[in-house]
């Protein structure tokens, strides 16, 4: 058992710096509901923090150090900076503290049957869809999800089996602090090289974690990384599912309508059941495959984990649609690499609108200066391409990279400091049967929140 398991059998009161982190509070929901004496920090408002402050929660806002007062144990978001007042203090103050993913471990680890959905792309997506299967089929899952799931209004939940559902993240190997029984690997690609370095070594942490799993492997068989990042394990069951037959679970007669894709559920006996599903890209036909190849090996009958995935809308900023103001749709995507934003802007290309606007926020410098030319590639799908400034988050512009370069890159292109600015620009330009979607793992949500209020007052 961990250090950190051992000490949650001895704490009360556990502190969060960066209470309002998309990571940081699914476990705050769950240690709360377990009975612990939670307070948390952090510097911006949020829908996540919002959630946190309802249930009682004390939030502090801006990092200070007197806001450890009191605890026995500390929790921290990777995002930090090394500086940041409130870690230092923690660090030195002799408490025990512990980076997210360590809590998120020692949860995993009080679960028999954990199942982690890990991959470079789709994780939230996945995991969303897991748990909703899982929900609706009475395997009352535990879950830790990075965006939220509509059916729960919520990032997690705590249920009363050994079932847990456990969105997994290799950025800076967090992954590999997990206890999986069961690892669901999407798939394999460039990303984090900042840290990773190189594509061969994100394919060894996913080998590492893979030979973590106590019980199964459910993998992406047409994906040639995660083929590789698992062809030396021969010591526990394998799963595979794909578009290929040679899977053990894969998509036929598959169809797209209007970007919604429909298609045969199959094994090795033949069609299991017909799916139509009620989120657009083609990308989606193996996240869906993913979280039915799981869910069937978890106990679920097809046909019923098939219907429960037909009631799955979308997690939380995955084309989540926000509203419809003045003829024009408005939906937020947390789509922030290129293979993303690909996928994303392709399914909203072909679904009928007038004219596309992409509103991107670039997310960290290193991202941005290492996959310039992918996002400028990506971002000339759309029809109308608005940025922000980079959110350098954790990160100092060491890069020296700024939009502006991006934007060079995109012809008919514009870039703004500002949300409202960003705002102000689409509500001038865009026109009856346009969508606007922002995209981003950062705040730029807020912007359609802007534009909507700017749609609902009638005025720029």
């Amino acid at each position: 058992m961990t250090k950190i398991s051992e000490l949650l059998k001895k704490v009360k009161r556990i502190h969060f710096i960066g209470i309002g982190g998309s990571g940081m509070c699914p476990l705050a929901e769950i240690l709360h509901s377990q009975g612990y004496e939670l307070s948390g920090s952090d510097n911006n408002e949020s829908d996540t923090l919002s959630r946190i402050k309802a249930m009682g929660i004390p939030v502090a806002m801006g990092q200070r150090a007197e806001n450890i007062e009191g605890a026995e144990m500390i929790v921290y978001t990777a995002a930090l900076l090394k500086d940041n007042p409130e870690l230092v203090a923690a660090k030195s103050s002799g408490i025990p503290t512990f980076e997210r993913s360590e809590m998120l471990g020692a949860i995993t680890e009080m679960y028999d049957n954990c199942i982690c959905v890990c991959g470079t792309h789709g994780k939230t997506t996945v995991s969303s869809m897991l748990t909703q299967i899982l929900l609706e089929n009475n395997q009352d899952p535990s879950a830790v999800i990075g965006g939220k799931l509509p059916l729960i209004n919520s990032n997690g939940r705590v249920g009363e089996t050994e079932n847990m559902v456990c969105e997994a993240c290799e950025f800076v190997d967090t992954f590999l602090k997990l206890y999986p029984d069961v690892a669901v690997i999407l798939n394999v690609d460039e990303d984090h090289l900042d840290y990773f370095k190189t594509l061969e070594n994100i394919i060894k942490s996913f080998n590492k974690f893979a030979n973590m799993a106590t019980k199964a492997l459910i993998i992406n068989g047409d994906d040639v990384n995660t083929l590789k990042a698992v062809e030396r394990i021969s010591d526990k069951e394998i799963i595979t599912f794909g578009k290929n037959n040679n899977n053990d679970y894969y998509a036929d007669n598959i169809e797209i309508k209007n970007a919604f894709p429909c298609f045969d559920l199959c094994d090795k006996n033949g069609v299991l059941g017909h799916i139509e599903l009620n989120v657009p890209g083609e990308h989606n036909i193996y996240n869906a495959l993913a979280a039915l190849t799981a869910a069937i090996y978890n106990g679920v009958n097809a046909e019923d984990a098939i219907t429960a995935l037909q009631h799955f809308g979308g997690a939380g900023r995955r084309f989540e649609r926000l509203g419809t103001c003045n003829g024009i749709d408005i939906a937020d995507d947390y789509a922030h690499h290129p293979a993303e934003l690909k996928v994303t802007l392709e399914a909203a290309m072909k679904m009928g609108y007038k004219n596309v606007w992409a509103v991107f926020q670039p997310f960290t410098y290193s991202r941005t200066a290492l996959l310039m030319d992918d996002f400028a590639k990506v971002l000339r799908i759309p029809d109308k391409c608005v940025m922000t400034e980079i959110m350098g988050s954790r990160e100092i512009n060491t890069y020296n990279v700024y939009t502006s370069q991006l934007a060079d890159k995109i012809p008919g292109s514009v870039w703004f400091n500002t949300f409202e600015e960003v705002a102000q620009y689409v509500y001038d330009n865009a026109e009856e049967g346009d969508l606007v979607i922002t995209l981003g793992c950062g705040d730029i949500y807020k912007a359609a929140k802007i534009l909507i209020k700017m749609y609902e007052k009638g005025q720029g």
